[in-house]
């Protein structure tokens, strides 16, 4: 009994395998997670917490050591004697070794102002591969409903073959017993290999489809898998949520951060600073000997006049901002378009589908009647797989606008950014 069970686990496992199933939303979600460009996010995170440290160790002492060794051609020398004193000159060849210490006492806000635009930055890059993800939907959305579409083909395709089938048993029957032609066969043999040679073709176009959704949601999804399709719904609003809008203002912040490091160049610098060393000679030029030595003191810098470099510079930016607001409003007005045409696509879907219904229902009474003339040898072969094609042209057409119309409507919101 223990083993039996195994065995249905098993089996169960492998046909739970062989129908795995994946949804729009989750080749969005992967295609967000494993696409290539999506590693950069961590990247430049990383990347953004090093500069960000760079930048706060210029608050901290800075170090420098110097050591220098030199022979001067001529030193100082007194230009008078003076009675019993005697002043030897410094030597030819003088050494000196020195540690400095600078520390900013007061840069004006510059490094914090520094931070803040290297953050704003890097938000703007993160939101530009958000961006650059989101574009991807439309490619996804394209091949997605390809696939469903080619599914819907097949199903349509099997069913077909499976009604030939059934005719051909009721065909050879009917020549057996010397009710129908003997060549009635012939024609709904010819007719089945064709429907074969359709399935292949289908499957070689799904085949290549599914390879290019594997690739671009970073998992693989064979022939096999099933594509559930999207329950859509249209949300008709005037409010646009795409991030593309998000990183216009993420732009504009980043300009006006970078006005603040600009305004906080020239402001006024304190900084603090210490020296000691060990030379020959120290700081008493007429010690000929090795002396330690240390300076401390303060300097301020002030860059009072800049020759109108810094209002120039922000006039700059000033002009990059309307040129963002510029594409901003290009990018809304296309966008716009965009949902109108995606609304009139499903508005043509939704006639379509309703004459589409009305078609199929008049065609399968034809065919209805055709069957039993063919049963009968009223009509032939060839006749009854004309209305037969036709029929299912028709469902052909009513299953891809009802795709088409999912399609349209999916495009809509991936436009509308819902």
């Amino acid at each position: 009994m223990k083993n039996v069970i195994t065995i249905i686990v098993f089996f169960a496992s492998i046909l739970a395998m062989s129908q795995e199933t994946i949804s729009l939303d989750e080749c969005y979600h992967l295609v967000e997670k494993n696409y290539p460009l999506a590693k950069q996010t961590n990247l430049l995170e990383n990347q953004n917490n090093l500069d960000v440290e760079v930048l706060k160790t210029k608050k901290l002492p800075q170090f420098g050591l110097e050591a220098q060794a030199t022979y001067q051609s001529d030193v100082i020398e007194l230009p008078i004697n003076i009675p019993n004193i005697s002043i030897d000159p410094p030597n030819n060849d003088q050494y000196k070794a020195t540690l400095s210490v600078n520390q900013i006492i007061y840069d004006g806000g510059l490094v914090n102002a520094s931070i803040k635009a290297k953050e704003a930055s890097v938000k703007t890059q993160l939101k530009n591969i958000e961006v650059s993800l989101y574009s991807l939907k439309k490619q996804i959305n394209d091949i997605y409903f390809s696939i469903l579409l080619t599914q819907e083909k097949e199903a349509l395709l099997l069913a077909k073959k499976q009604q030939l089938e059934a005719r051909l048993k009721e065909v050879k029957a009917g020549i057996k017993y010397g009710t129908l032609l003997p060549t009635s066969d012939s024609v709904l043999e010819a007719e089945l290999l064709k429907v074969t040679q359709q399935q292949a073709d289908l499957n070689i176009s799904k085949q290549s489809l599914f390879t290019m959704l594997s690739s671009l949601i970073g998992k693989p999804v064979t022939t096999e898998t099933t594509l559930e399709t999207p329950i859509v719904s249209e949300t008709v609003s005037n409010t646009l949520n795409r991030p593309e809008l998000a990183l216009f203002s993420l732009q504009k912040q980043q300009i006006e951060a970078t006005e603040k490091v600009i305004s906080k160049q020239n402001a006024p610098k304190l900084m603090g600073f210490a020296t000691g060393g060990y030379g020959n000679p120290g700081l008493n030029m007429l010690d000929n000997s090795f002396q330690p030595f240390y300076i401390v003191g303060a300097k301020l810098n002030w860059n009072v006049f800049d020759w109108n470099s810094s209002k120039k510079q922000r006039k700059s930016l000033q002009i990059n901002k309307e040129i963002i607001d510029n594409q901003k409003e290009v990018f809304t007005l296309n966008t716009e378009i965009e949902l109108d045409k995606n609304q009139s696509e499903i508005s043509k879907y939704q006639t379509y589908i309703a004459s589409d219904e009305e078609i199929i229902s008049l065609r399968e009474k034809i065919v209805e009647t055709a069957e039993a003339q063919l049963k009968n040898g009223v009509i032939t072969a060839s006749a009854y797989i004309t209305e037969l094609t036709n029929l299912y042209e028709a469902k052909n057409n009513l299953n891809a606008h009802k795709i088409q119309l999912l399609m349209a409507k999916t495009n809509y919101n991936t436009t509308q950014g819902n």
